[in-house]
């Protein structure tokens, strides 16, 4: 009868995968439909506290809210196969993207259908930035914090500027702990096994891609680097992302990021399947089958670490929140991390800001119209895709 029901649950999974668009707020209320009020395999609250839980996690929140479902009702075996499910489908359609724009330009076809993907991404972007003011707190640091953080992003583009702002953000919102309210504290055993094992891949994965200077080993230190460092879900990812693989590495171009990130928008799914297609592009110098493995490599170096880290977390998550700093210190990360995404949306705009004044007003039309439509319609993604390729086909 177990079996039977995880068998079912893992049905579940894949019809969620297959259905779930919009990103982790849109994927809460999928989760709810199915996993609560369809089949109960937990409780409303329970579903909220889990969510609630990975939120402040570093890693895709949604992905490791159905992982710590699965871990919750079957252990390590079912969160693993749980967790194949739930990333592959989207996995493999933006390996697929990746593969068929380095193919298109390795035979100088022309992408001018994909040419409005660009601006429509880009008002994706500022959508998710202006998601990101509903969640923050609205407290004046945390305004602050964000403004500081959108500024100092804006000219700062280097990786390793992310994680230190974060840290200080966190840091800065920990001394208000006093406004939490006091919670009797109950002793607890820590597991410290997963954490080795997340801190030793980490160490060796940048030793090993230091010494050695091979591509993939550096490509999966750099996917797991920032799946460690992304708090946010995958709202923060592309701040993340454009920094370290356009501006930093330059592995692929604005234009590509761009679209890859516009295909991502129209698919439903985790939104940290975005690593396949930069991995794949990443790794096009090696062929077809080097942008397999780089979507491959994409997929596990940036799913790996969040998973860890609810292997190792999960058991003491209920005596961890009881810590008054460490709920005071979220308010200054979320912040930090809304201002990187507005830092983000900017930067990827001001290229366009260059041109012909006809097509640079063009673009700023369809930024602001897409903005527009995501805040005042509930058009799907894939549709407001679907309408820029046609556009781009016809004119």
């Amino acid at each position: 009868m177990k079996h039977i029901r995880h068998l079912i649950f893992l049905k579940d999974v894949l019809i969620l995968s297959l259905t779930s668009f919009g990103g982790a707020q849109a994927h809460l209320a999928m989760f709810y439909k199915i996993l609560v009020q369809k089949r109960a395999y937990l409780t409303e609250a329970e579903l909220l506290e889990l969510n609630s839980f990975c939120q402040i996690l570093p890693g895709p929140a949604s992905t490791q809210t159905v992982t710590a479902v699965a871990y919750k009702m079957g252990g390590t075996r079912l969160a693993l196969l749980t967790l194949l499910i739930w990333l592959l489908p989207a996995t493999i359609v933006m390996t697929a993207a990746a593969i068929a724009v380095s193919y298109l330009q390795t035979e100088n076809i022309s992408l001018d259908i994909i040419k409005y993907l660009g601006p429509i991404a880009i008002g994706f972007v500022f959508y998710a930035a202006y998601k990101t003011l509903l969640i923050i707190q609205r407290t004046k640091t945390s305004f602050i914090i964000l403004i500081l953080t959108a500024i100092l992003c804006f000219f700062l583009t280097q990786p390793w500027i992310f994680p230190i702002i974060l840290l200080i953000a966190g840091f800065v919102t920990s001394f208000r702990f006093g406004k939490h309210p006091k919670v009797e504290k109950t002793p607890f055993k820590v597991k410290w096994l997963n954490l080795f094992i997340y801190g030793g891949i980490f160490v060796a994965a940048a030793v090993i891609g230091k010494i050695t200077n091979v591509l993939p080993i550096r490509l999966f230190e750099n996917f797991f680097r920032n799946g460690s460092l992304i708090f946010g879900g995958g709202q923060a990812l592309i701040g993340y992302f454009f920094n370290e693989f356009v501006e930093f590495k330059k592995y692929l171009t604005a234009s590509e990021f761009l679209t890859g990130y516009a295909v991502l928008q129209s698919l439903p799914g985790p939104v940290f399947s975005f690593a396949s297609y930069i991995g794949a592009l990443s790794m096009r110098a090696y062929g077809f089958w080097g942008e397999i493995a780089g979507g491959f490599i994409g997929s596990i170096g940036v799913f790996l670490p969040g998973t860890i880290l609810i292997f190792f977390i999960a058991p003491i998550w209920k005596n961890i929140k009881e810590y008054r700093v460490v709920k005071a210190s979220f308010e200054g990360i979320n912040a930090g991390n809304a201002g990187i995404i507005f830092a983000t949306a900017f930067i990827l705009a001001w290229p366009l800001q260059h041109g012909e004044i006809y097509q640079v007003a063009l673009n700023d039309v369809i930024i602001a119209a897409t903005m527009g439509i995501l805040i005042f319609t509930r058009i799907p993604h894939p549709f407001i895709i679907i309408a820029g390729l046609l556009a781009g086909w016809l004119i």
